[in-house]
């Protein structure tokens, strides 16, 4: 009698806990969302602005995290440390969603709410046929020129014409272009352009090995007439220097290229001559992802956030505050935003662009390439050895994934 006594207490202070664990948060917490993120002052103070006046009602707390995935990876299931929504590039989607953390974004929506939006955004916040992202803005790579040195008329428009062009302005401390050439980053644009990719979509690495190892001997010729030197600050301060005709860079280059005075182009991605398509650079989309626990938890204050956001108004206010190129096509139907060379350049390069792979596996391919380019590029190795060698390396790291 005293057992079955006990075990009716347990099962009463089970369900009591349980009970508890599911009671409804109180109407404050429950319009308090917390969103973590990585994102520049102007960014922030763009969302901060619009959302008080979008949704009042909502207490939206931005907080700024150096280390956002690795904090997510350690908190993300635990409601009590975990954000509720967070703002990030698409291409960690993979993990997260294995990870079990994020929450299906589309039921949270209003119907149609995406109808607007370019595809090519939609296609990166989806991970196996579930959209875990709301998109806001996206950044590609663009080919910029210094009309001092290259004039609008001399711009490449296929990569045989680039390398004359580099060919007959290139020496004496000068360069005709330069980019990060052996940086898995840049280097995709080149092997796009010849129909080849990365990885594809189940996780198979080079899925067209001949097209990589053609965009990689091609490419070859190019990084001759190009320093050694492949980091970030050298591509850079040659080109704002001008010391360099012409570069391959982001959106974030735009602004200390106008501090230095430099009379800006921007023109479309070359066409590779061999194929006829052009350099396609990948694409970061950035958007909101929501937390399981916020989903279930504080539904109605995620969706009136999630459907402030869909609207174009903010998504021109980015552009404004930032140079962002929105994900809803709409905000390119104002004139302020036509008006921005650069954003309608990143408009135009979406119809090309390839969102960054969002699988787990593309984390160790940026490994892979990197090497893979630094034999190729920097220590002159022969190419199919090497690609031959950083295929092996990809086979056996993701079959450890498993």
């Amino acid at each position: 009698m005293k057992r079955l006594l006990s075990l009716f207490l347990c099962i009463c202070l089970l369900l009591t806990l349980a009970a508890c664990g599911e009671k409804a948060l109180e109407p404050e917490e429950a319009n308090r969302l917390v969103i973590w993120h990585d994102k520049e002052d102007a960014v922030i103070q763009a969302l901060q602005t619009y959302l008080e006046k979008a949704v009042p009602d909502l207490e939206i707390q931005f907080e700024k995290k150096t280390s956002l995935t690795d904090s997510l990876k350690l908190v993300g299931n635990d409601p009590s440390a975990a954000p509720d929504l967070f703002l990030f590039a698409h291409d960690k989607i993979g993990v997260f969603a294995e990870m079990g953390i994020l929450a299906p974004v589309e039921p949270l929506l209003e119907k149609g709410a995406l109808d607007n939006y370019l595809p090519m955004t939609v296609e990166a916040a989806t991970y196996k046929d579930t959209l875990y992202q709301l998109p806001l803005y996206f950044e590609t790579l663009l080919f910029m020129y210094n009309r001092r040195y290259m004039q609008d008329e001399e711009v490449p428009a296929t990569t045989d014409a680039l390398l004359t062009y580099m060919e007959a302005n290139t020496g004496r401390g000068r360069y005709g272009f330069v980019e990060q050439h052996s940086t898995a980053y840049y280097s995709a644009a080149w092997i796009h352009g010849f129909g080849g990719s990365i990885i594809d979509e189940s996780g198979v690495p080079f899925p067209d090995a001949q097209a990589v190892k053609d965009a990689l001997s091609y490419h070859a010729k190019f990084v001759a007439l190009m320093p050694g030197e492949t980091e970030y600050n050298t591509v850079n301060t040659l080109f704002l220097e001008g010391k360099a005709d012409a570069t391959i860079g982001g959106p974030w280059m735009v602004p200390s290229a106008r501090e230095a005075e430099i009379d800006l182009g921007i023109a479309p991605m070359p066409v590779v001559d061999a194929t006829g398509k052009a350099l396609a650079p990948y694409s970061g989309v950035q958007g909101v992802h929501v937390l399981q626990f916020a989903a279930q938890q504080k539904t109605e204050a995620v969706k009136k956030l999630l459907s402030a956001l869909t609207a174009p108004d903010i998504g021109i206010e980015l552009a404004l505050a930032s140079g962002c190129a929105p994900a809803n096509g709409v905000c390119y139907d104002d004139n302020r935003v036509a008006e921005d060379e650069m954003v309608q350049a990143m408009r135009t390069t979406a119809e090309i662009a390839i969102p960054m792979p969002n699988i787990p596996e593309m984390d160790v391919m940026w490994t892979v390439v990197g090497n893979l380019l630094t034999d190729v590029n920097l220590s002159g190795k022969d190419i199919a050895q090497s690609f031959d060698a950083a295929l092996a390396q990809a086979e056996d790291l993701i079959a450890a994934m498993k």
